[in-house]
């Protein structure tokens, strides 16, 4: 039965050659968000992954990662704290800078959003070269939260972005290339 769903998310990516720029193909998400069955079938999943782990707080990275993260957060009974891009939040805020295949970029949280010794679940739709997801990590060890593990929906796990994330567990619902196929 669980294979059945798993087999349901797979085909509800679409891969989209040559996107962003030649050779990149993206996997586009938005056949599985537009799907209610299959929508509910990912963030059941996710839930069911975290349900026993003590989440105190989950944080969402830009953009896609606050569609999982925010029901994620609350079926786990957690708070949500969204990881912005930088300049996009009001108040006062931790910021980490993180290297992009050209240039950098950077992420930002609240600083009361984590409080020392919490446990933080990351989530992102994508576990690419681990730039994003190492940041996000920085971040939560700044304010003295504990990394719980990051989970992601999709993993391009040809890219090795696991290798950048210290040995945090990582959780991820789909698999490239694809396991069990």
């Amino acid at each position: 039965m669980k294979q059945d769903i798993i087999d349901t998310l797979y085909a509800r990516i679409r891969d989209v050659p040559d996107f962003p720029k030649p050779g990149i193909v993206f996997k586009d998400i938005t056949p599985l968000l537009a799907d209610p069955d299959t929508l509910s079938a990912a963030v059941d999943l996710m839930i069911e992954a975290f349900r026993d782990a003590g989440v105190d707080k989950v944080l969402a990275i830009e953009s896609r990662g606050f569609l999982f993260g925010a029901p994620l957060a609350t079926a786990l009974g957690a708070g949500l704290v969204p990881a912005r891009k930088q300049g996009k939040l009001p108040w006062q805020r931790h910021r980490v800078e993180y290297a992009l295949e050209y240039g950098t970029d950077a992420i930002e949280i609240h600083r009361d959003a984590i409080d020392a010794s919490e446990r933080v679940l990351i989530v992102d739709d994508l576990l690419a070269t681990g730039g994003t997801a190492r940041a996000a990590t920085d971040i939560v060890r700044t304010t003295g939260g504990e990394v719980v593990a990051i989970a992601f929906l999709i993993e391009l796990a040809f890219l090795d972005g696991r290798a950048k994330l210290d040995g945090i567990p990582v959780w991820s619902l789909l698999r490239y290339p694809r396991v069990n196929a």
